[in-house]
Formats: C-alpha cells, structure tokens, sequence
C-alpha cells in the first residue's frame, strides 16, 4: 500500500507523538509498504528528506507551545504530491493544519482518511492562555467537528477511546496501543558500555538508579518525583534520580531540586536523541513516572521491553498493562511511590520476573501494532468500495426508472 502520515509533529522534534509515527513509518516500511511523511518544517531540518519519504511544510510555532510547530500553508501542494505518489490511505496524527490538509487529499484522491488521537488536549489547556480561552468543553466541539467525516479513529487506549465516545463521536473507533520496536529495546548494551553510560553521571556499577524519561512539562508532574526522593534516600541512602528529557518546567525542577538539598542525588540529563535513549533504560535499575497524563504511555512500554521494573502513576492504561509485580507498580500516594521503589531497588531481578516479562512483549511489539493498523485499513477501504457500489446502483436504478 502506498500511505500518507499527515503530522505537525516529527524529529527532529522529540515527543512520545514523533516516537510513535516513526515506529508506524518503520515497521509499515519493513513489511512491505510504501510510506510518505507530510509534515512541519523545523530550525533544526527545514528541507524535504525525500530519500527517507519525508516532505515538509511551511510552518510556525504553536501558540505558547513553541518548541511544536503548526503548518501555514501546503494543500494544494500536498495533493500535488498525493497523487504522484499514488496514496491508497491518508493516516492523520494531528487535529490541526496538517490534519486538515490530510482531510483534503483524501477527499480530492476519494480514498480513505483514518486518524489516530494522541494527545488529551484538556491535560495541555494551560498552554493557552492559562486555561482561560480555551476550555473542555471546546476540545469537545472541535473533536466531533473535525472527525465527523473521517473514515476510522485509531484510540492508543481504553481512556482515549472512552474520552472520544463522551465527546460524541460516532465514526468506527478501534483500540491499538502504540507498538514498540523490540529490535531496539532488547539490543543488549554491554557492561563496559552501560559501566561507560553510568559513569557519565558519576554512577557506580552498583548505585541504585531511578529513570524518569518525558518532556519536562508541568502536566508530566515530575516534581512528585523529586518530592519523593527524601524519602526514597531515607530507605537507599545512594539512589540517584536521573531525569532524561527537556521542556519548559526544567527551571522550576532544578530550582526544586536545590531548595531540597537534592543536587547530589538528582541530575538533569537534558534532551537525548531518540536512537540513544534506549541505553538509558539499560543503565537504570527502577523506571519511574508521576505523570497522569499519558494517552497511552510508550515510555511504560519502552521500559518493559528493556527488561526494566515501573513505578508509574496509576490508570486505566496501567491496570491493563501491570498485572504482575514482575512488570511493575502502579501507585497513587507518595507512600506508595516510594514503597514501590524500594522494593524493586532491594528485590534484584529473578529469572522468573524476565520471563514474565518477556511474555508480555509479543502484546507490544510494533509487528502486532502495525498488522491491526494495516487491518483497519484495508477494513476502510471494503467499507468505501462497498458504499460506492451502493451508490453506483442506486443512480443506475435512478437512472432506468427515468427512462421508463
């Protein structure tokens, strides 16, 4: 098949959204598929890649969210290219301009337009004025608008999909978690290497880490986790709290971590590129997130598929995924946080907790997430070519009873 992913959104900006289109783009391509990359321009790779199918369009930043970029123009050239390419399926992962662009092609090639919802827009409305312009209530509006005419919505989970059904969408809705490319994950550092990783930070071999990994925003609510670490360290006085990623709350965090007394315990490892981040998880001991934000929560999944504990925020994602204190915790009080913590950082790893965690993987894997996407795909296209056939006879009906 020959597909268009339609996204503001992609590296070189980093996001759990960029993560996930370049696993759907990698794993469409190794089975066989043709796909094409409509996206942003950005500082950091303004022109086209079209070796690696990747075409960008005018853009500028997003309102107050400035390191994410919204496109300002590109339809006509979109479609342009389009047909060229000869798409078979337009796959949307933004609500904005290049979702609409999508919208377009898709209805100007007549195939079918598909979406897949990432974000909960009502967790980021305090970029936008301060959550004083735009409130849930017109998420909910410019959600049923938007998706009114498509053909499917791909929900990474239960919540997104419960989310959009309160919104009132009526369009076909199928659960498909966002795969993981096991390839990368379980690709086994060395221990020079992951000795090499550690001592970066001044780590021993045996210095009991914790890894946060996500964009530092407010809504990731990383501060709990700094919060927690007086306690963590009163029951693993050596513990470090490695915090991988960039973003706006990063001066309030470390501003957090002096008036703590944290500064020896807890380091900021800053923005790290997608292709490094698994040695990341190689080298910690304990994946950690307070974050109760997350659509899905690939990180959780990254984790697991590097072999590594969680002690996450508790949800609905969460509850389906940790169904063995082998995978991990969930928690929701600091006590409880911190009791999961310690746990794994004094219960080593047993060969029976690899092993359950390795049955879980198959679940995960991008091969599974990309053969159910490709399923609703082809499910689109019968449902199109069967409700053109009806059309047809209805007007070829139409058309005889005129002439008699």
């Amino acid at each position: 098949m020959n597909i268009g992913l339609f996204t503001d959104t992609y590296f070189p900006q980093v996001s759990g959204v960029a993560t996930s289109i370049k696993t759907l783009r990698d794993e469409l391509t190794a089975q066989g598929h043709n796909v094409y990359i409509f996206t942003t321009t950005d500082p950091k790779a303004k022109e086209d890649d079209v070796e690696n199918g990747i075409y960008r369009f005018p853009s500028i930043p997003f309102v107050s969210f400035t390191d994410r970029r919204i496109a300002v123009r590109g339809a006509f050239r979109a479609i342009r290219l389009a047909k060229k390419f000869q798409l078979d399926v337009v796959h949307n992962q933004t609500e904005f301009a290049l979702g609409l662009i999508g919208k377009a092609v898709a209805r100007e090639l007549k195939i079918p337009c598909l979406h897949t919802y990432h974000t909960m827009y009502q967790d980021y409305l305090h970029y936008i004025a301060n959550g004083h312009i735009v409130k849930p209530k017109n998420v909910a509006t410019y959600a049923r608008l938007y998706m009114k005419s498509l053909d499917g919505v791909v929900a990474p989970s239960k919540r997104v999909l419960d989310t959009l059904r309160s919104y009132g969408i009526k369009v076909p809705i199928r659960i498909i978690p966002t795969g993981i490319n096991l390839r990368v994950y379980q690709k086994q550092d060395s221990p020079e290497e992951i000795s090499a990783l550690r001592a970066k930070y001044g780590y021993e071999d045996d210095t009991p880490v914790l890894l946060s990994l996500s964009r530092l925003a407010y809504e990731k609510n990383i501060h709990a986790l700094i919060d927690a670490m007086p306690d963590i360290l009163v029951g693993k006085p050596d513990a470090q709290l490695l915090i991988v990623g960039d973003g706006p709350a990063r001066k309030t965090l470390e501003r957090q971590v002096r008036q703590l007394n944290l500064t020896d315990h807890v380091q900021f490892a800053g923005e790290v590129k997608n292709e490094e981040v698994h040695h990341y998880y190689q080298m910690a001991n304990v994946f950690v997130s307070a974050s109760d934000s997350e659509s899905q929560g690939l990180t959780y999944d990254e984790a697991l598929a590097s072999d590594l504990p969680i002690v996450v925020m508790r949800s609905v994602y969460t509850d389906e995924l940790i169904d063995d204190p082998a995978i991990g915790m969930s928690f929701q009080k600091r006590a409880d946080l911190v009791k999961g913590v310690l746990h794994y950082l004094n219960n080593p790893d047993t060969e029976e907790s690899h092993t359950k965690r390795q049955e879980k993987l198959h679940a995960i894997s991008a091969e599974v997430f990309v053969q159910r996407i490709v399923a609703f795909y082809r499910d689109c296209q019968d449902k199109m070519t069967a409700e053109e056939e009806v059309k047809l006879q209805h007007r070829h009906h139409l058309f005889h009873r005129l002439r008699s």
